[in-house]
């Protein structure tokens, strides 16, 4: 699989989010080991014998045999770019559905870093064919995009070290305005945290979550808040350092980002991933990545939206 790194070329509000697994410390165990053999991985099927309505999306990238997938670098579970060099996750599986059903190779993916603030950018400059990146659906977006899905759906919580015994949760920014929280810019748990803060100054961001992770490890923020999943993730990754505290205060779908307006590769989506969950490749690639974290229950694929 091929690899490459998108520059942020400007900062793009972004959404929400939402719960499944459950609230509280959740140690996780080696996500994506790029030492495991195939047997290991979600690793979808190739469908040699699919045909498609010339001029579609789906058939211009069936003849070419290749696809660009954005997708998160940062975030264990859903997109974590591996000892490999190739991204793992629970993300990276659903892209790997979607290109199967294609007809498309693993081997024949690039894989494009899509931080939070450029997702909307890469789909409308046609850098990738899909975004698949723990990718919150809402109004906002979809006058920029169409989404496809939900394919799941998280919940926004806040993290902190794991000696901290002030913070249980996000009303302690409003009481205390001397706590920083950090969160990524143009993501949609920055937006949401405002409401909890006694002023603006409180939230720090950055443009991926593991400099948050870094920040808080170093004393330089009090907090780090986003979806569950990739909190549980970080709280695995940091040998004890950090903790989940309180309940999930949000609750919002993750869908495939594509091409405004695309609505036939958008219900090819939608039908693919139906499929994966009734043939079991959707709980493969759940199990397989973010269905690593203890206490965690295989998500159902939530009911889509029609594609528009």
């Amino acid at each position: 699989m091929k690899t490459s790194i998108l520059r942020t070329p400007r900062a793009r509000r972004t959404v929400k989010v939402a719960a499944v697994v459950a609230a509280g410390v959740l140690a996780l165990t080696a996500c994506g080991d790029s030492d495991s053999d195939d047997s290991d991985t979600g690793s979808a099927e190739v469908n040699d014998d699919a045909t498609f309505e010339a001029g579609t999306t789906m058939a211009t990238l069936q003849e070419a045999g290749k696809i660009t997938i954005g997708t998160k670098f940062d975030q264990p579970g859903f997109g974590l770019k591996g000892l490999s060099g190739d991204p793992e996750g629970f993300d990276v599986e659903i892209g790997k559905i979607i290109a199967g059903g294609l007809g498309i190779e693993g081997d024949d993916i690039t894989w494009v870093e899509t931080p939070s603030a450029v997702r909307e950018t890469v789909i409308e400059d046609g850098d990738v064919s899909l975004v698949a990146a723990t990718y919150t659906i809402n109004d906002e977006r979809k006058e920029r995009i169409t989404f496809a899905g939900p394919y799941y759906v998280a919940g926004q919580q806040i993290m902190v070290r794991s000696d901290d015994t002030a913070i249980t949760g996000p009303d302690a920014f409003k009481a205390d305005s001397k706590l920083k929280v950090c969160s990524v810019a143009g993501s949609t748990p920055a937006d949401n945290i405002g409401e909890y803060l006694a002023s603006p100054g409180q939230l720090v961001t950055f443009d991926v979550y593991s400099k948050c992770a870094d920040a808080l490890r170093n004393n330089q923020v009090d907090a780090v808040t986003t979806d569950n999943v990739i909190l549980l993730g970080l709280v695995g990754d940091s040998d004890g350092a950090f903790k989940v505290v309180g309940d999930t205060f949000t609750e919002e779908p993750y869908g495939i980002g594509v091409k405004k307006g695309d609505v036939e590769f958008c219900n090819y989506i939608v039908d693919t991933l139906k499929k994966a969950s009734e043939d079991g490749s959707y709980e493969k690639a759940w199990t397989s990545t973010a269905g690593k974290v203890e206490g965690s229950e295989v998500p159902t694929l939530p009911t889509a939206d029609a594609c528009a």
